[in-house]
Protein backbone atom coordinates (compact mmCIF):
# COMPACT_ATOMS: atom_id res chain seq x y z
CA UNK A 1 0.00 0.00 0.00
CA UNK A 2 1.04 3.61 -1.26
CA UNK A 3 1.93 6.24 1.27
CA UNK A 4 -0.55 9.03 1.74
CA UNK A 5 -0.40 12.96 2.62
CA UNK A 6 -3.77 14.12 4.44
CA UNK A 7 -3.90 17.42 4.52
CA UNK A 8 -6.18 19.13 6.86
CA UNK A 9 -7.36 22.25 5.92
CA UNK A 10 -9.19 25.02 8.15
CA UNK A 11 -8.93 28.00 10.76
CA UNK A 12 -8.70 27.90 14.71
CA UNK A 13 -11.89 25.88 16.11
CA UNK A 14 -13.07 24.11 12.65
CA UNK A 15 -11.76 20.48 14.32
CA UNK A 16 -8.59 19.80 13.10
CA UNK A 17 -7.06 18.35 15.47
CA UNK A 18 -10.02 15.95 16.52
CA UNK A 19 -10.30 15.17 12.97
CA UNK A 20 -5.89 14.60 13.04
CA UNK A 21 -6.10 12.52 15.81
CA UNK A 22 -8.72 10.19 14.57
CA UNK A 23 -6.85 9.73 11.08
CA UNK A 24 -3.90 9.06 13.20
CA UNK A 25 -5.81 6.69 15.22
CA UNK A 26 -7.28 5.02 12.22
CA UNK A 27 -4.00 5.07 9.23
CA UNK A 28 -1.00 5.06 11.53
CA UNK A 29 0.04 7.89 9.91
CA UNK A 30 2.39 10.18 11.48
CA UNK A 31 1.04 13.67 12.66
CA UNK A 32 2.56 17.14 11.96
CA UNK A 33 1.16 19.16 14.73
CA UNK A 34 3.13 22.49 14.98
CA UNK A 35 1.06 23.95 18.08
CA UNK A 36 1.83 20.53 20.47
CA UNK A 37 5.47 21.23 19.23
CA UNK A 38 5.22 24.69 20.47
CA UNK A 39 3.65 23.79 23.73
CA UNK A 40 6.62 21.49 23.93
CA UNK A 41 8.83 23.43 23.73
CA UNK A 42 7.25 26.27 25.26
CA UNK A 43 7.02 28.47 22.81
CA UNK A 44 4.45 31.15 22.24
CA UNK A 45 1.62 29.89 20.20
CA UNK A 46 1.62 33.41 18.25
CA UNK A 47 5.50 33.34 17.10
CA UNK A 48 4.75 32.88 13.19
CA UNK A 49 8.91 32.67 12.76
CA UNK A 50 9.00 29.82 15.19
CA UNK A 51 5.49 28.43 13.84
CA UNK A 52 6.91 28.79 10.48
CA UNK A 53 10.45 26.56 11.55
CA UNK A 54 8.60 23.70 13.14
CA UNK A 55 6.37 23.79 9.83
CA UNK A 56 9.44 23.44 7.35
CA UNK A 57 10.96 21.06 9.93
CA UNK A 58 7.90 18.63 10.00
CA UNK A 59 7.81 18.63 6.38
CA UNK A 60 11.65 18.25 5.94
CA UNK A 61 10.30 14.87 8.32
CA UNK A 62 7.22 14.43 6.47
CA UNK A 63 8.60 13.92 3.26
CA UNK A 64 11.24 11.52 4.67
CA UNK A 65 8.21 9.51 6.20
CA UNK A 66 6.10 9.55 2.65
CA UNK A 67 8.95 8.19 0.95
CA UNK A 68 9.32 5.07 3.60
CA UNK A 69 5.76 4.15 2.60
CA UNK A 70 4.21 5.77 5.98
CA UNK A 71 0.97 8.16 5.77
CA UNK A 72 1.45 11.63 6.85
CA UNK A 73 -0.99 14.20 8.27
CA UNK A 74 -0.48 17.51 8.24
CA UNK A 75 -2.67 19.69 10.65
CA UNK A 76 -1.25 22.95 9.62
CA UNK A 77 -4.36 24.79 8.81
CA UNK A 78 -3.01 25.45 5.31
CA UNK A 79 -5.19 28.17 4.62
CA UNK A 80 -3.51 29.45 1.50
CA UNK A 81 -4.15 27.66 -2.10
CA UNK A 82 -0.13 27.35 -3.12
CA UNK A 83 1.13 25.78 0.61
CA UNK A 84 -1.45 23.18 -0.34
CA UNK A 85 -0.52 22.52 -3.88
CA UNK A 86 3.58 22.60 -2.69
CA UNK A 87 2.82 20.05 -0.03
CA UNK A 88 0.87 17.95 -2.51
CA UNK A 89 3.25 17.96 -5.74
CA UNK A 90 6.17 17.29 -2.93
CA UNK A 91 3.94 14.37 -2.06
CA UNK A 92 3.27 13.34 -5.42
CA UNK A 93 6.86 13.51 -6.58
CA UNK A 94 7.68 11.04 -3.68
CA UNK A 95 5.15 8.67 -4.87
CA UNK A 96 2.20 9.02 -2.63
CA UNK A 97 -1.36 9.63 -2.57
CA UNK A 98 -2.97 13.01 -1.47
CA UNK A 99 -6.41 13.45 0.15
CA UNK A 100 -7.78 16.92 1.60
CA UNK A 101 -9.65 17.47 4.19
CA UNK A 102 -11.24 20.47 4.15
CA UNK A 103 -13.08 21.43 7.78
CA UNK A 104 -15.20 24.11 8.14
CA UNK A 105 -17.50 26.33 11.04
CA UNK A 106 -19.80 28.48 11.91
CA UNK A 107 -17.29 31.81 13.39
CA UNK A 108 -19.45 31.54 16.76
CA UNK A 109 -18.48 28.01 17.27
CA UNK A 110 -15.13 28.83 16.35
CA UNK A 111 -14.45 30.94 18.60
CA UNK A 112 -16.38 28.70 21.30
CA UNK A 113 -14.53 26.41 20.59
CA UNK A 114 -11.07 28.13 20.71
CA UNK A 115 -12.32 29.71 23.85
CA UNK A 116 -13.05 26.40 26.26
CA UNK A 117 -9.44 24.95 24.90
CA UNK A 118 -7.84 27.80 26.11
CA UNK A 119 -4.56 27.59 24.33
CA UNK A 120 -4.05 30.60 23.26
CA UNK A 121 -2.39 34.07 24.86
CA UNK A 122 -3.72 36.67 24.20
CA UNK A 123 -7.15 34.16 23.00
CA UNK A 124 -8.54 34.66 19.70
CA UNK A 125 -11.08 36.81 19.45
CA UNK A 126 -14.32 37.08 16.71
CA UNK A 127 -12.56 39.99 15.45
CA UNK A 128 -10.06 37.82 14.15
CA UNK A 129 -11.80 34.98 12.99
CA UNK A 130 -13.79 36.90 10.99
CA UNK A 131 -10.87 38.64 9.71
CA UNK A 132 -9.11 35.06 9.15
CA UNK A 133 -12.46 34.17 7.41
CA UNK A 134 -11.64 36.55 4.82
CA UNK A 135 -7.82 35.47 4.44
CA UNK A 136 -8.16 31.62 4.04
CA UNK A 137 -8.22 30.57 0.17
CA UNK A 138 -11.15 28.42 -0.38
CA UNK A 139 -9.83 25.36 -2.60
CA UNK A 140 -11.52 26.14 -6.29
CA UNK A 141 -12.68 23.21 -8.62
CA UNK A 142 -9.84 23.22 -10.33
CA UNK A 143 -7.45 22.38 -7.05
CA UNK A 144 -9.84 20.24 -5.50
CA UNK A 145 -9.90 18.09 -8.85
CA UNK A 146 -5.68 17.45 -8.27
CA UNK A 147 -6.25 15.72 -5.36
CA UNK A 148 -6.76 11.89 -4.20
CA UNK A 149 -9.64 11.97 -2.70
CA UNK A 150 -11.46 15.55 -0.74
CA UNK A 151 -13.45 14.89 2.44
CA UNK A 152 -15.41 18.09 2.98
CA UNK A 153 -16.66 18.52 6.95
Amino acid sequence: MSSTLFIIAGLPGVGKSTRAAALEAGTGGVRMEPDAWMDELKLDLWDEDRRASIEAMQWRLGRRFLAAGLSVIIEWGTWGRQERLALLEDARALGARVELIWLTAPAEIMLERVTRRGRESPPITMAQIKEWIGLFQVPDADELARYNAVHRH
